[in-house]
């Protein structure tokens, strides 16, 4: 692995960068809430070779979210599967928006 090769995974946001510790340290949370939000499948850490959890810069903005609703009183299930949904809708929105995108091109060519 060169230099670059590092760097450049500075900048790659699904790279499993983070130890368990320290992703709930950063989320200012337990290392409880992060395999409970494991165990209802919002996020799936990556392993490393000796088997410990590490996560990416984008699980932890999920896991984020997740914290955010929990400390709004939603309960833990719950707020999974809203970030779920909302997750959903955002893709669909944007297959959408690529749709109309695609019979616009094919409007103005006819």
């Amino acid at each position: 692995m060169t230099a670059e090769d590092s760097y450049s995974r500075m900048d790659d946001d699904d790279y499993p960068a983070y130890t368990m510790g320290r992703a709930a340290e950063m989320l200012g949370t337990t290392q409880g809430f992060l395999r409970a939000i494991g165990e209802a499948r919002l996020i799936t850490p990556l392993r490393s070779e000796g088997g410990h959890r590490r996560y990416s810069r984008y699980q932890l903005r999920i896991a984020a979210r997740a914290r955010e609703l929990v400390d709004r009183g939603t309960p833990i299930e719950a707020a999974c599967r809203i970030i779920i949904l909302e997750d959903q809708l955002e893709e669909a929105q944007r297959i959408n928006a690529e749709h109309r995108r695609a019979a616009s091109r094919h409007t103005a060519s006819v």
